[in-house]
């Protein structure tokens, strides 16, 4: 399985990208928006793990992007924003789950 993991937190970048790996998840990193539709584009990921805050295009931004593009790469929303208003953003942008931080890993 490859996974497209966009997260400008460096330390929960390497910490997911660790943990994915080490369940045998092949994990394609980036930390902006912009880099990560380029990415998505380019060699299209079976799942996309997004975090709504980013540098440049923020997560919302990029699905919104992606799904427009025909992009129909499975995404989850990873993201300290938890309010309902912020989930139902998400899930109609086109999102097929939204997980809020802090969350356990496992």
């Amino acid at each position: 399985m490859k996974l497209l993991l966009v997260e400008d937190n460096a330390a929960m970048l390497a910490t997911l990208a660790r943990s994915f790996e080490r369940r045998g998840v092949q994990v394609a990193t980036c930390a902006d928006g912009a880099r990560a539709l380029d990415r998505w584009r380019a060699s299209v990921p079976d799942v996309v793990v997004l975090d709504l805050t980013l540098p440049g295009l923020d997560g919302l931004e990029v699905l919104a992007q992606a799904r427009a593009e025909g992009l129909a790469t499975p995404v989850l929303i990873l993201t300290a924003r938890g309010t309902v208003g912020d989930r139902i953003l998400g899930l109609n942008a086109g999102a097929d789950d939204y997980l809020p931080k802090p969350f356990d890993v496992d």
